[in-house]
């Protein structure tokens, strides 16, 4: 067998160390790892792993074939822990993985943490890469600096890359990235969304696990390509004036052999304790927040992202759990702060820092979290003692709205409260609005199985739930499949049910959702106040008795005011008085129960004019008829010709 004797490659400089052992190497990336680089003027590919508590440590892989002793790699004398080497001859495309002797006897062969390309699961190795690739999304670049996306529109498009669509019917094969990247930037410009929302593309070694237990942290699963063939389809999207948002998940990891657990014979980047280190839920490991190579490792990880591959967003999942120290435990399982306390203070400081890093070197990206709890100051300033998140999943708001629609409109009149109960509290955090993917599996039900009545009824319970979601304040976010009316449940080893789509009722949904997009977008007061309490008002939510709702949304122009009128069951209401602010004639530029959509048409063709009749605390307002289960948009369009 070829004896392949390492080189030292010198990346790692004393300044890199000090960075990775402070927890602020936020690039670190650039330098553990395998790189194709040059030494001595030879090409050739350099290693750095990071294993302070390995005795031997090698590269094996098909160059030699898998031999533990003809690669070694030496460990630095700076106490850093970290072995590097540098193999000549060796590029791009080479399977290979660390083995690992620790000073306690424990073998392994381990991925490689920091590995761009991994193979392709269920094989585990990891991939000698490059990321060398030429963007052509500098006009998306340029404008996402010239005005951040939280001061615009955000309607996310949430979606799985591996069942989306499928090529093969027969077989049901994935599309690749580079087939997504030539239908989904058109699908979403045609639908009218501004973001794309991937659960996690990250190499992941079950794929049941939708992305959520990560192995290759620094890898687009291979899967569905390479490296490069991720960076066209964030490249094609951009081109299309689409964002792109990545789930990142820095809470746990899987106990995989070839992963991060247990990595040199000792719980390297996991707390030992199992109190601390093991998540019940998931069956994972948690990493350990208070160790300073591991916060440069997950920090670095989401500028990794942003860096090389363009990103616009980072979504964290599962905060709450990083938050509380004892999240689904009882008690016993569980061991306090320094404090006495419940809350884990070295992920509140990991959270803060990361959120800091990702504003300083990306000032133009977002943050979002995932927080199922009252947090206080979740997207709060860190400097004001907040997490540092742009934004915040409201998921008080889709528990009380989903239980709310699966009622039958003759029990609302009782339950109006789940409604109106989400303003008391929308401008404590700045929000999106969710109906994900966890809403429609695991016997949930899809959101259109959830509605109540008959066909026509489902329907138009779906179409005033998307317009109710839209007339809200905060961000929008929806589900593939939803966006059609997927009657089935998410499955995520099968294509989403596109053949739904011929019929006309489906069809409908589309609509409705590509025009609620087109008004957020057109509407100011849809969005310029969206996360601050001037940009709504109450005009009356106390009618119970009838189940109807009108509020206000204001932009920061006077004149920009629209109003809702939500009408959540299925009769007619005619004569109904709203109360309006300004006087003059206003105009329903939105209906969701147009015929085209598949309603009833009970619309307003012509102008509407107030009148001197005092409602709602309002000295006019205005008589309408209510189409049933449906929302209408008036538009305040000029005042009285005489005022």
């Amino acid at each position: 067998m070829t004896d392949h004797k390492t080189e030292l490659p010198a990346l790692l400089t004393d300044f890199d160390i000090s960075l990775f052992q402070s927890g602020t190497h936020y690039r670190i990336y650039n330098k553990l790892g395998s790189h194709i680089t040059e030494h001595n003027g030879v090409k050739g590919t350099s290693f750095a792993v990071w294993a302070p508590n390995a005795a031997y440590v090698s590269v094996v892989g098909n160059f030699n074939g898998w031999t533990r002793e003809s690669a070694p790699l030496q460990l630095r004398n700076d106490h850093s822990g970290i072995w590097e080497g540098f193999i000549p001859q060796m590029g791009k495309g080479e399977y290979y993985k660390y083995f690992i002797r620790s000073n306690n006897g424990y073998e392994v062969e381990k991925g490689d943490p920091y590995a761009f390309h991994w193979e392709t699961p269920p094989h585990t190795a990891t991939v000698t890469w490059d990321l060398n690739y030429d963007w052509n999304d500098s006009s998306w670049m340029q404008s996402r600096k010239a005005e951040h996306a939280m001061n615009k529109p955000i309607s996310v498009y949430e979606m799985h890359i591996g069942s989306w669509r499928r090529v093969d019917e027969e077989n049901g094969r994935f599309m690749t990235y580079r087939e997504l990247a030539a239908e989904l930037p058109e699908y979403c410009n045609y639908m009218g969304f501004t973001h794309v929302e991937f659960m996690p593309v990250m190499e992941h070694p079950f794929y049941g696990s939708w992305g959520y237990q990560l192995t290759g942290y620094f890898a687009p699963s291979s899967r569905f390509g390479t490296p490069q063939d991720f960076m066209f389809l964030v490249d094609a999207l951009h081109q299309a004036g689409i964002g792109v948002i990545l789930d990142w998940v820095p809470s746990h990891f899987p106990t995989d052999e070839h992963g991060l657990g247990y990595f040199d014979g000792t719980h390297l980047y996991e707390h030992a304790d199992p109190r601390k280190g093991f998540h019940p839920d998931w069956k994972s490991s948690i990493f350990n927040f208070g160790r300073n190579e591991v916060k440069s490792f997950l920090i670095s990880n989401a500028i990794y992202w942003l860096d090389k591959f363009h990103i616009d967003a980072l979504r964290v999942d599962a905060v709450a759990s990083m938050l509380y120290l004892d999240y689904s435990r009882n008690e016993g399982e569980w061991i306090p702060n320094e404090f006495g306390g419940r809350e884990n203070l070295e992920a509140i400081d990991f959270i803060r820092s990361f959120n800091d890093a990702v504003h300083t070197y990306f000032p133009d990206v977002f943050t979002v979290a995932e927080e199922s709890t009252a947090w206080p100051g979740v997207t709060s300033p860190t400097n004001q003692g907040g997490l540092g998140f742009d934004m915040k999943w409201m998921m008080g708001w889709m528990h009380d709205t989903l239980s709310y629609f699966q009622l039958d409109p003759v029990h609302r009149t009782h339950h109006q409260g789940q409604l109106t109960f989400s303003i008391h509290y929308a401008f404590s955090e700045k929000f999106t609005l969710p109906l994900s993917h966890d809403e429609v599996v695991y016997g949930k039900h899809s959101l259109i199985n959830k509605m109540p009545g008959d066909h026509w009824q489902q329907f138009a319970n779906l179409r005033l739930l998307y317009a109710y979601m839209y007339g809200h304040p905060g961000a929008k976010l929806l589900f593939m499949g939803a966006d059609f009316a997927q009657r089935h449940e998410w499955r995520h080893d099968f294509s989403l049910d596109w053949s739904e789509n011929n019929n006309p009722a489906h069809t409908g949904i589309q609509h409705v959702l590509k025009d609620l997009n087109a008004l957020y977008k057109e509407q100011p007061a849809l969005y310029e106040n969206n996360f601050s309490a001037e940009g709504f008002e109450w005009i009356d939510n106390q009618d119970a008795a009838n189940c109807v709702m009108s509020w206000m949304r204001k932009g920061r122009n006077e004149a920009d005011i629209l109003i809702f009128v939500a009408n959540f069951t299925p009769v007619v209401r005619n004569n109904y008085r709203v109360g309006t602010g300004k006087p003059g004639y206003y105009k329903e530029i939105f209906n969701s129960d147009n015929l085209k959509y598949g309603g009833a048409d009970v619309i307003h063709k012509d102008e509407l004019e107030t009148y001197p009749v005092p409602k709602h605390g309002k000295t006019h307002s205005i008589p309408l008829t209510l189409p049933p289960l449906g929302i209408i948009v008036l538009k305040y369009v000029r005042e009285f010709e005489w005022l």
